[in-house]
């Protein structure tokens, strides 16, 4: 997992809940908290700092992942390449299959071992999508959040509910509807 998911989520715990809560959150998670924005890093450690962050705030772990994927919308936009065709989006369903058909090619080529989130796209209307959401990660929460960060974005009311469809969370059917 790319360093700049770990960088911001440490920077959103010390922005909502402060330095000592962030501090207390790290040795819990035997986690020193260094992180580059470009490094790579196991994708576990994010979780067991989510975990730890709420067994020590008493929010649930999805919440917290839904804040942070919300939260951390815009700073993933302004980090996109300006060749990355972004500007060709108009709306969140254009942005969400932009991610799929582009950006997550992009990354695979330009780290051959990343393993980027995969969107298999079910049905689409002009006001409505359903899409499953594929990765090992089980981070579908943060995905929910990523999508109400883009529809905030693009201004756009929309309903998004999020179904676990298998046991172990790596599948997430997204249904979204404009209002």
């Amino acid at each position: 997992m790319k360093g700049i998911i770990f960088t911001e989520f440490l920077e959103l715990v010390e922005d909502q809940f402060g330095l000592e809560v962030l501090d207390e959150v790290l040795t819990m998670s035997e986690d020193e908290g260094i992180y580059t924005s470009v490094g790579s890093y196991d994708h576990k450690k994010l979780v067991k700092l989510i975990v730890n962050l709420s067994k020590k705030t008493g929010i649930e772990p999805s919440t917290l992942q839904t804040v942070f994927g919300r939260t951390v919308f815009k700073t993933l936009l302004s980090s996109l390449p300006d060749d990355a065709s972004v500007s060709q989006s108009k709306t969140t369903f254009q942005f969400i299959h932009h991610v799929e058909n582009y950006i997550h090619v992009e990354v695979k080529k330009l780290y051959p071992d990343a393993s980027p989130p995969r969107f298999v796209f079910i049905s689409e209307s002009e006001s409505e999508m359903l899409m499953d959401y594929h990765s090992a990660r089980c981070m579908g929460h943060v995905c929910l959040g990523l999508i109400e960060g883009c529809a905030q974005h693009f201004g756009e009311n929309i309903e998004v509910n999020m179904v676990q469809t298998n046991k172990d969370q790596s599948i997430a059917r997204f249904s979204l509807r404009k209002a």
